[in-house]
């Protein structure tokens, strides 16, 4: 459900090109290097598919604090190279690989993760979108599960050297 104090706060809509600095640099403060998404693949991202990058600007400074973004595909299964090649995305694809959720630190522990993911959720049902798929370490599964995630076990993801978990969103 939408949390109506976020919504007083923060703007919830597509990314806008002049904004693609923004999210680069969020993305390198969020992650590590060895996970956080190249320069190059972001812009590239956000260049394709603006409308598959939800995010969250700050209502009073006009700046991005967080953003969930992905890519529309036929395919049901996350591969790490959703991550890095933009030939895999498909405008009308029926499912969406989630390739990243950012929320700065000094924007976290009030809910904007949930909210993105919940409105992100919303408007790809709206669209006719079929699942959406994500990957994320062992500590966040819990946090997924919460938001409505299906645990689907071990990813086929070696991304950044790391083990991940597959989890699934069933949009009907």
């Amino acid at each position: 459900m939408e949390n109506k104090n976020l919504q007083e706060k923060f703007e919830f809509r597509n990314i806008k090109p002049d904004e693609t600095e923004q999210a680069v640099a969020i993305e390198q403060i969020c992650f590590p290097p060895h996970e956080a998404c190249s320069e190059k693949s972001m812009r590239e991202r956000i260049a394709a598919a603006p409308e598959l990058f939800l995010v969250a600007a700050d209502k009073e400074t006009g700046k991005l604090v967080g953003f969930l973004n992905g890519l529309a595909t036929d395919e049901t299964a996350f591969r790490d190279e959703f991550f890095t090649n933009i030939s895999l995305y498909h405008p009308k694809g029926k499912n969406v690989m989630l390739v990243g959720l950012d929320v700065l630190p000094d924007y976290r522990g009030q809910g904007l993760g949930r909210e993105l993911v919940f409105q992100y959720i919303q408007r790809e049902q709206e669209k006719g979108r079929q699942m959406l798929v994500l990957t994320c370490l062992d500590s966040k599964v819990q946090m997924y599960e919460k938001f409505g995630f299906q645990d689907r076990g071990t990813a086929n993801s070696a991304w950044g050297g790391e083990a991940w978990h597959e989890m699934s969103f069933t949009l009907l």
